[in-house]
């Protein structure tokens, strides 16, 4: 794995009072709503664009991305003075369009999710001879997704579990070979959004399907099919997988806004939204929350604010959810 500093920051670790009482467990958040471009995903982009030879270098970069991959392609290539084109879906937030262009890449708009952007951006390799940065589906992004969980015990080593969000795995499978080849007793726990399920479907129930239709208010990981490196790698190591749905998620992001004044994303809100909905026993634990983003659209806030609202009137121990 290729030396990611200075680029990547080592991103702070917090605890919460308010969150460790709401759920009766000790509660440390990763940050990495707080890395450059805003995720986790810049460790994976940099570490797979920075182990480039300079053939492949010389074609250019092709990729799809839901965003924060984009952002994090669109970084390292402009680090690494290589020409980006990124494909997208067609309703990615403007924020993180504008931010993917600021850093030199071309942006393409299209499909309705990553799988459509996928084949779009599988289309241009063909004829255009680009290297492809796959935002998941790849070793070497893996390894760079990994780091999260290196710094996560270096900065907690008591960790008895750790929540990861999971869309199409790369985090997961990173962050899960690291934390069981230096800590095999700590349990790691994926969250998925209900909405785009087919990675919890196929590590319960064997059944690997693509899903013809994800939307949702965490993008991050609204992914139609598991990854076909990913799954062997979460099969093997993951402890479980659980799914949220969208009102846990708002509801999630609203507390983290007011509670802790950090503004996180759907995919990043998940992890907590896991928790205080009761899909993950916590109580008495050491638990890591890997906060993966914090890409938000601000003109969403008071449509996710009204959709959290069943989910926040009776917040509390016991009743968060009812």
């Amino acid at each position: 794995m290729q030396c990611l500093a200075p680029i990547v920051h080592r991103t702070p670790m917090t605890e919460s009072a308010t969150f460790d009482d709401l759920t009766g467990a000790h509660l440390h958040f990763k940050l990495e709503n707080l890395q450059r471009t805003g995720s986790f995903k810049l460790r994976g982009a940099f570490n797979k664009v920075s182990c480039l030879s300079p053939e492949q270098a010389a074609r250019g970069i092709v990729t799809a991305s839901a965003g924060n991959h984009a952002q994090g392609v669109a970084l390292s290539a402009s680090k690494k003075q290589i020409k980006a084109k990124i494909y997208m879906p067609a309703d990615t937030p403007k924020t993180k369009i504008r931010a993917t262009e600021a850093y030199g890449a071309e942006v393409v708009l299209t499909g309705e999710s990553y799988q459509e952007s996928f084949e779009a951006a599988a289309r241009d390799r063909e004829s255009s001879g680009a290297t492809f940065v796959h935002a998941f589906d790849d070793y070497q992004v893996m390894a760079g997704q990994g780091t999260v969980a290196l710094e996560m015990l270096q900065q907690c080593p008591e960790l008895q579990t750790v929540l990861v969000p999971i869309g199409g795995g790369g985090l997961a499978a990173g962050v899960a070979t690291y934390l069981k080849s230096v800590k095999p007793d700590i349990r790691v726990i994926g969250i998925q959004s209900e909405c785009a399920p087919a990675m919890h479907d196929l590590y319960h129930h064997k059944v690997h399907q693509v899903q013809q239709l994800v939307t949702g208010i965490a993008e991050g990981i609204l992914v139609k099919e598991p990854g076909r490196k990913t799954f062997p790698i979460i099969a093997h190591y993951l402890d479980d997988i659980v799914t949220v749905s969208d009102q846990k998620i708002a509801g999630a992001m609203i507390l983290l806004l007011e509670r802790s004044k950090l503004l996180v994303e759907g995919a990043g809100a998940s992890a907590l939204a896991a928790v205080l909905s009761g899909r993950v026993p916590v109580r008495g634990r050491q638990v890591g929350m890997i906060v993966s983003g914090g890409n938000v659209d601000p003109e969403k806030l008071s449509m996710l604010k009204q959709m959290a609202f069943p989910a926040l009137k009776k917040i509390g121990k016991e009743d968060y959810g009812t």
